[in-house]
């Protein structure tokens, strides 16, 4: 009987220490699964100190650190990087100090036409929109195309048609003037009767002539997403399309390798396959993030272009390379604090 009652207790002994450990393993913290991260830049170009005020500056710093918080909310509260990195680019379409949305500069016919795509690195879906000019938010109608079409990329009418029938807010053309981005098309202009852009007398500044906004993160699933949108090229012939919209050339993302958004020379973005050459070198070449960024901006820097890019792994390391005199840049380190920079 004794023996039985030993046998008992080591038995209740025995099944309540596997149920400490099973309560233990459920309430420890899966530390690879909860790891998050973000990455957005404003543009990459000619950024230079001493042509900007301190108040233009804080504003520029202002309006990274409000994109930087809409996404970084998200992933805190365990939302998507889809979610995330849409919300982040939507807050800089929303700001008229960055070339996208609201702040899009103008083509050589005076209009407004606006680029933007998606990409999910779980499932290789993306969506992209090009030379939309009604779209308040650009972001959100590549978005849609990506869940709502059998599509990739659509363009001009037949994109704003799909984000009339899909509830996409659309706006009067009015919506997307801004004094200085007229300025600097009447700049650019003017610079070009005179023989050229960089002139003694006509210096043309990065914000002057192209900009691009765009956001990539690693949400608590191990997902990746990139996002990037722009009004293009100041002065650029109306319909020209860059690298933004163009997946694998402004945007891509692999939960195997990485996410990545770019900014810059778009057609030398695209000649090189800028964005998926990162992830490519990753694959294929076995480097990390930083070399494989590093190397693929190179390529596009011996064609001839300038520029940028961000980028995040699967194990949340990030890169922000350029080529450039700046960078309008900002991510979340490890510890959750917010890094914003501009110049190099």
């Amino acid at each position: 009987m004794k023996f039985f009652r030993i046998l008992n207790c080591f038995f209740v002994i025995a099944l309540f220490s596997a149920g400490a450990r099973a309560l233990a393993q459920e309430n420890q913290p899966d530390m690879e699964a909860k790891k998050i991260g973000l990455v957005i830049h404003g543009g990459a170009g000619t950024i230079e100190r001493s042509k900007m005020t301190p108040e233009k500056e804080r504003d520029y710093r202002a309006g990274l650190e409000r994109a930087l918080t809409a996404g970084y909310e998200i992933l805190k509260r365990g939302g998507s990087s889809l979610d995330a990195t849409e919300a982040a680019v939507r807050m800089l379409e929303d700001d008229p100090h960055f070339n996208a949305g609201k702040g899009s500069v103008f083509t050589s016919a005076g209009t407004n036409e606006m680029d933007a795509s998606i990409m999910d690195g779980g499932t290789l879906k993306a969506g992209a929109v090009a030379s939309v000019r009604h779209v308040k938010n650009p972001i959100g109608l590549a978005r849609l195309v990506m869940e709502k079409s059998p599509h990739v990329m659509l363009d001009c009418a037949g994109a704003e048609a799909f984000a009339k029938e899909n509830g996409i807010e659309l706006v009067d053309e009015k919506y997307f003037f801004t004094q200085e981005r007229w300025d600097a098309l009447q700049k650019i202009k003017e610079a070009e009767k005179h023989g050229g852009i960089g002139g003694k007398n006509f210096f043309i500044s990065e914000d002057d002539r192209h900009g691009t906004v765009g956001a990539v993160a690693l949400d608590r699933s191990g997902n990746l997403a990139a996002a990037t949108s722009t009004g293009g090229m100041t002065n650029k012939m109306p319909g020209r399309i860059g690298d933004t919209p163009v997946i694998g050339a402004g945007t891509y993302a692999n939960n195997q390798t990485c996410a990545v958004s770019c900014t810059g020379d778009g057609e030398y973005f695209i000649r090189v396959g800028a964005a998926h050459e990162v992830s490519t070198l990753m694959e294929y070449r076995g480097m990390k993030l930083q070399e494989a960024a590093q190397t693929a901006l190179h390529a596009v820097k011996k064609l001839g272009g300038s520029g940028g890019l961000i980028a995040i792994d699967k194990n949340g390391e990030v890169a922000l390379p350029f080529n450039t005199n700046g960078m309008y840049r900002g991510h979340v380190d490890p510890s959750g604090k917010f890094v914003v920079e501009i110049y190099k």
